[in-house]
């Protein structure tokens, strides 16, 4: 017996099915679900046809909590500098920064906040961003500092330059940053 209530199988008319539930488009549901338009609009077509692999188990978390979706949607009003903070490969929080009028938005994608880029802060300030930024960096005061700058090719201390050369990474430790602008 299998361990796991869960269809081995789906065809075409589930997908059809999840994908209107969730209100996308094939091509929005091939970019969720991280495959091409083509392939999404072959699986619709098999209308008596078996579909397996792993979006049998995709489809099938979708259809109990289609809330998911718009949980891991990225914020669709962005502002000028946006940072994603990982933890390895999983996108833990997404920072949107208005550097002109100083203001800082957060969306975290994790529960837990050890993992989360302000940790238990959900809405931050400009001076807590600042501080963080300088937390993904190595400090003003290393000894030698002119140097590293100058290796990194960078005129002057500057966390967000630094961060977009290192991306933030630090010493054993396996949080990183995606500067987008």
């Amino acid at each position: 017996m299998d361990k796991y209530v869960m269809n081995q199988s789906l065809c075409g008319e589930d997908i059809r099915q999840v994908r209107n539930l969730l209100g996308m488009t094939q091509k929005e549901f091939a970019s969720f679900v991280c495959t091409s338009k083509r392939t999404v609009e072959t699986w619709e077509s098999k209308k008596a046809e078996e579909i397996s692999g792993p979006i049998v188990p995709l489809v099938e978390i979708l259809l109990r909590k289609p809330e998911l979706a718009e949980k891991l949607e990225l914020p669709a009003d962005r502002w000028k500098l946006r940072l994603i903070y990982y933890y390895k490969h999983l996108v833990c929080s997404v920072i949107d920064v208005d550097e002109v009028k100083r203001r800082v938005r957060v969306r975290n994608y994790v529960k837990n906040p050890v993992f989360r880029a302000f940790g238990v802060n959900t809405e931050p300030e400009y001076e807590d961003y600042e501080e963080f930024l300088k937390s993904r960096c190595f400090p003003e005061t290393r000894d030698k500092i002119k140097l590293e700058l100058k290796r990194l090719g960078i005129p002057f201390y500057d966390p967000i330059m630094i961060i977009e050369k290192t991306e933030g990474r630090m010493a054993e430790d396996h949080f990183w940053l995606r500067i987008e602008r």
